[in-house]
């Protein structure tokens, strides 16, 4: 019987080990994050921890328990990467698009989308409404690892997503350039079909299980209900996002 062999350290954008990782930054490989074991004090810990913030990844600090769940080598010395599929964007690259087209911006905003499905998902909903980008944020939330990638059935390479370290400063920025924000919430005052998605907006999409963040809700111009006639009270966060995105293509047809 032939032995099984385990799969490639790179498999699935995974990269563990010290070396590989270091190389990995020093060759300029796009990493989306970093995780370092907790209470390591070693200096190549430290210095790759440097290296990957000074490189734009995300470093987040977790037991060994979690390294050895998610490690696919069982060798991973205390650091395992997850590789980006593309470069992000930036928030001006995303209005700028709109603009190039000639479009009022629609945009699609995650607060802290910790599930990579649900992110893929959404992804592939904006790309398909033509939505101009998706922004998330850096902290606690999923990124562009190779399962984003997958569950997006490709539209990751079709639409710029961009990261940003405070979702309640951008929210402000964008209301100053023009752009309306519309938040989604089962309580909220605005009723979905009531929203007018025609001009420049913002869509908010809430967390899976406790929705928006109050500081981003209390930037909100409008907080929108889906209508929900079943006995459940919310919807998945994708299936969310697919209600208000194609609201706004009816629209703006």
């Amino acid at each position: 019987m032939e032995e099984r062999r385990p799969p490639a350290p790179e498999a699935d954008g995974i990269i563990e080990g010290r070396n590989a990782v270091i190389e990995a930054l020093r060759a300029g490989t796009a990493i989306d994050k970093i995780y370092l074991q907790k209470g390591e004090t070693d200096k190549t810990l430290g210095h790759i921890a440097s290296k990957a913030r000074s490189a734009g990844a995300v470093v987040v600090e977790a037991d060994r328990r979690k390294l050895d769940a998610m490690s696919r080598t069982h060798a991973h010395q205390g650091v395992i990467a997850l590789c980006a599929v593309r470069e992000y964007a930036s928030v001006e690259d995303i209005l700028q698009a709109a603009a190039d087209k000639g479009e009022a911006p629609l945009l699609v905003i995650c607060d802290e989308l910790s599930d990579p499905h649900n992110l893929g998902a959404v992804i592939r909903t904006a790309e398909c409404a033509g939505a101009h980008g998706v922004i998330i944020p850096k902290r606690r939330s999923a990124g562009l690892t190779a399962v984003v990638a997958k569950t997006s059935a490709g539209a990751v390479a079709h639409v710029p997503v961009a990261r940003v370290p405070n979702l309640p400063a951008l929210l402000d920025d964008l209301k100053k350039r023009g752009v309306w924000v519309f938040g989604t919430a089962a309580d909220g005052a605005t009723a979905l079909y009531d929203a007018d998605l025609k001009g420049p907006a913002a869509i908010v999409i809430g967390s899976e299980g406790s929705g928006m963040g109050r500081l981003v809700a209390e930037r909100c111009d409008f907080l929108v209900s889906i209508p929900m006639r079943g006995k459940l009270s919310s919807l998945n966060a994708s299936a969310a996002a697919a209600i208000l995105l194609y609201e706004a293509v009816r629209q703006r047809l």
